[in-house]
């Protein structure tokens, strides 16, 4: 049988890979938007992460197997329809992800100086669409809405130690306009409470104890908490503690989460998290051009846990800050006007990632489930979808009496639209060409941001 998988980041590789292994018959080919492959594990993942991207190194051995094929530079919807794939194979794996971002729908959301977080993490991972944001660094004090950790990210390359980033794949850009930047304070501003801060201990703990920035936590936000939280799940207590004893350590006492306490002290830079805030309006300066600052309203919780829902107490408060980042999640967007979606909860309404109503059309990772999770999240649910196909190949749902050309049918429509392709081995010549880049400046790669240049130094 022939299997077409849309998109090549960990939900397409995984979903690959779990078919490829268990149907000795099967034949998957990948299509890719991009030249290059893994979505976010490439354009994602923080640069000082470098451990969380090995995983492309068992996605590169899926791509090598002789049963499967790698086609970058095609655009699923515009280059080639859904449609057209369905017929050129047995069945067909959406798994594109998330490439929008939710907005925060209050005035002066397009001032300069307001940015997605999706955005500036893309701006430092090299994400072609974002290499010319160009964000203004020049104020002292950021604010990100959002308590996940995408704003964590954000905030830790904002404030890190240029030496520390100069080590990392960041592209030389935006390390470039880091090192000149301004930035010194950092706020994270959730409308909920330290409860349902979504972000993990990990994260949070390499935040508390980066190098020359110190943690502004208010003990008044963790009055009670330690009651609260004897019966909340292990994770959760862990993370709640961690922030209390933060929040309550004076400068100069020696505990193992402040190594460096004399530094620390005398920290140039600070960042902070502020609790039970919603944005309102981000404030223009007198010229109406850039953000100044942001009105919240001043929230209760009704309800507790995860469930508990922030309701504005008609009390406001300005936060002044030149920069605003909003960190509040990604959204998936339709593709192809032939594949039902769900615009109210941003994913491809489906079963165990059976799309509904269209056989022989399944998804995968965050266009199947939303945006949510990490990359073993991502794994198991697009093993999920892998063994849904596996079923339908074997009890005959999927008729794989009918032969399907597969990229031999897909193929003549792009040449006829002109269309190039990227195979994987072009791929691996764009690889040791930033690889090579990288070596001679002291970074594992220089990651290459034009997709022109890209497809050049192929010979497309």
């Amino acid at each position: 049988p022939r299997v077409c998988v849309v998109g090549s980041g960990p939900a397409g590789f995984y979903t690959a890979q779990h078919i490829l292994k268990h149907h000795g018959g099967a034949r998957v080919d990948i299509y890719e938007k991009l030249p290059v492959p893994f979505g976010l594990v490439r354009f994602g993942v923080a640069p000082d992460h470098p451990e969380v991207k090995n995983v492309i190194n068992a996605f590169t051995q899926t791509a090598r197997s002789e049963r499967c094929a790698y086609y970058g530079n095609v655009t699923v919807g515009k280059d080639v329809t859904v449609a057209e794939l369905r017929q050129a194979y047995h069945a067909v794996v959406l798994s594109y992800g998330a490439e929008d971002n939710r907005v925060l729908g209050i005035p002066g959301e397009n001032l300069s100086g307001v940015y997605s977080a999706r955005a500036f993490v893309g701006w430092y991972n090299g994400l072609p669409e974002n290499r010319d944001l160009k964000p203004d660094l020049s104020c002292e004090t950021a604010l990100i809405l959002g308590h996940g950790n995408v704003a964590l990210d954000v905030a830790r390359i904002l404030l890190s130690p240029l030496h520390l980033l100069r080590k990392t794949d960041i592209t030389d850009g935006s390390l470039a306009a880091l090192a000149c930047s301004k930035v010194k304070r950092v706020w994270l501003v959730g409308r909920r409470g330290p409860l349902q801060v979504a972000f993990t201990i990990k994260e949070l703990r390499e935040m508390i104890n980066l190098p020359g920035a110190r943690p502004v936590l208010n003990p008044a936000d963790f009055t009670g908490l330690e009651n609260a939280i004897k019966d909340a799940p292990r994770p959760r207590k862990r993370l709640t503690e961690l922030m209390i004893k933060t929040a309550l350590e004076k400068p100069g006492e020696k505990t193992m989460e402040v190594q460096a306490v004399v530094a620390q002290a005398a920290a140039p830079r600070e960042w902070g998290l502020k609790f039970q805030r919603s944005p309102q309006e981000v404030l223009p300066t007198t010229d109406g051009r850039r953000a100044r600052g942001v009105r919240m309203a001043l929230t209760r919780l009704e309800g507790s846990g995860d469930s508990a829902k922030a309701v504005p107490t008609g009390d406001v408060e300005e936060l002044e800050c030149g920069l605003v980042l909003s960190s509040i999640g990604y959204r998936s967007r339709p593709l192809d006007p032939a594949v039902p979606f769900d615009t109210q909860r941003g994913v491809i309404p489906n079963s165990s990632g059976r799309v509904e109503g269209v056989p022989g059309l399944y998804c995968s990772g965050w266009v199947k489930r939303g945006p949510t999770g990490v990359i073993i999240t991502t794994m198991n649910d697009s093993f999920d979808t892998a063994q849904s196909v596996l079923e339908d190949l074997q009890v005959g749902v999927l008729d794989v009496s009918a032969s399907r050309e597969g990229f031999g049918a897909v193929e003549s429509i792009l040449g006829s639209r002109g269309v190039r392709p990227v195979s994987f081995s072009d791929w691996e010549k764009i690889d040791a060409a930033e690889v090579a880049r990288g070596k001679a400046a002291g970074k594992p790669r220089e990651k290459i941001v034009d997709p022109q240049e890209m497809l050049q130094l192929i010979g497309l």
